[in-house]
């Protein structure tokens, strides 16, 4: 990590017409470091993100962007990142091929050259059956994978990647994780908008939430579930009518009695569990000493979207849904 982080954000406003975009954002990124920013649709992702690579212009605030100020240097800004949207930008009539060659032209590779890293990237992205076919005939994670090898012809020293995953199955999101990872080794700092609890948390040292244009939480997935509480023990009791009974005997382990908990026939009994597994058992025990049968007991650890509801009061995107549907 060198002192001076690659990305240097300070109250950045950004609005459209009536309408807020952006409130007094400021955050910073190092090198080699991936930051997720986590949020719903409408948040103000897309609007950072295009502020950061000097396609938006902001109306208060400043960027730093590999040590250039997105407004004087505007163009060293864009020599010095690699910006993947939710749209693939690369030319669907050519080939993968002389994509690839094109931009890295564009970069100012000598010819030989730019033709070496064509290669080398095409068999880094595992496009070599498809490198000579036009990508209008690509899939979606094919052409996202020729989208951002193109992106890396060079490599950059910021990568700006705006919900990379949108519309990917699986399979080509697994794929592009491990890509991300690799960005990560290379010293290149990542800055990562997505909607998917799951791809924030593997992927993400830290998580900024925003909402409504405005951050409101920040700090590692393990720090932002603490929010939400700590672990819990998830008890299901096997006959709804035992549920009285069943909190009765758990005793001190339930922090206080809930009325509407008591009342309901459905649902788990939660019981804080500062000790894992110890909680657990004990609470098991408990059980088995008054007689009283459970349907399902577990252990669960608050997830990013518990944190995101405690936080707001909604969810974000299902990732699981996504993944279903996809």
């Amino acid at each position: 990590m060198t002192s001076q982080p690659s990305v240097v954000v300070s109250g950045i406003c950004k609005s459209f017409g009536t309408v807020v975009a952006l409130r007094d954002i400021s955050l910073t990124i190092d090198r080699g470091e991936v930051v997720g920013l986590l949020g719903p649709n409408g948040a103000g992702k897309t609007t950072m993100v295009e502020i950061l690579a000097t396609l938006t212009r902001p109306d208060r605030g400043s960027a730093v962007i590999a040590g250039y100020d997105v407004h004087t240097a505007p163009a060293q800004v864009r020599g010095s990142i690699m910006l993947t949207g939710q749209h693939v930008a690369v030319d669907n009539t050519l080939t993968g091929r002389q994509n690839l060659v094109m931009f890295a032209r564009l970069q100012g590779l000598s010819k030989p050259a730019a033709q070496a890293r064509a290669t080398e990237l095409i068999g880094e992205f595992d496009l070599a059956e498809a490198a000579h076919r036009r990508v209008s005939t690509y899939s979606g994670g094919m052409r996202r994978r020729i989208d951002i090898a193109c992106g890396l012809v060079v490599y950059p020293q910021v990568a700006f990647l705006d919900e990379p995953t949108t519309g990917l199955d699986p399979r080509s999101r697994r794929n592009l994780w491990n890509l991300i990872a690799r960005l990560k080794n290379a010293g290149i700092a990542v800055l990562l908008t997505t909607q998917y609890l799951e791809e924030a948390d593997v992927l993400s040292d830290r998580i900024i939430v925003i909402d409504r244009g405005a951050i409101i939480a920040e700090g590692t997935s393990d720090e932002l579930k603490a929010i939400a509480g700590g672990t819990v023990c998830e008890i299901f009791p096997l006959n709804p009518g035992d549920r009285a009974a069943t909190m009765e005997a758990l005793g001190p382990l339930l922090p206080k009695r809930d009325a509407a908990a008591l009342g309901s026939d459905s649902g788990p009994i939660t019981v804080p569990a500062p000790n894992g597994a110890h909680t657990l058992v004990e609470a098991v025990r408990r059980l088995d000493s008054a007689n009283l049968q459970v349907a399902d007991v577990a252990l669960r650890r608050p997830s990013l979207d518990d944190v995101f509801f405690s936080l707001t009061g909604e969810f974000t995107t299902d990732s699981a849904a996504q993944d279903v549907m996809q």
